[in-house]
């Protein structure tokens, strides 16, 4: 892994699912991040398709990676959906559970 994907990996820590009070890596949200040809690739999920929040950690994504790199792309897909079982073992412990 690059040090610029080990970096954005580090911010993203800093977007918080609204609904959750998690970060979207502890949440399993982000399912791929990598840089390709110069554009740092983010391929991430929601809860639900439906999540009202959507539009805002997609912003927030960006936002937060455009302070590293010039080029940011989000995909957003739901496949496979997100279920809790993604959340990560530190984001479990953050919840409690």
């Amino acid at each position: 892994m690059s040090d610029i994907v080990d970096q954005a990996r580090d911010a993203l820590r800093q977007v918080i699912d609204p609904e959750a009070g998690l970060n979207i890596i502890d949440m399993g949200l982000v399912y791929d991040l990598r840089e390709e040809e110069g554009v740092l690739k983010v391929t991430m999920t929601f809860t639900t398709e439906a999540c009202p929040a959507g539009p805002m950690l997609v912003a927030s994504v960006e936002e937060t990676l455009c302070a590293l790199h010039p080029n940011v792309e989000v995909e957003v897909t739901f496949d496979p959906p997100w279920t809790p079982e993604m959340i990560t073992p530190e984001g479990r412990g953050l919840l409690g559970r």
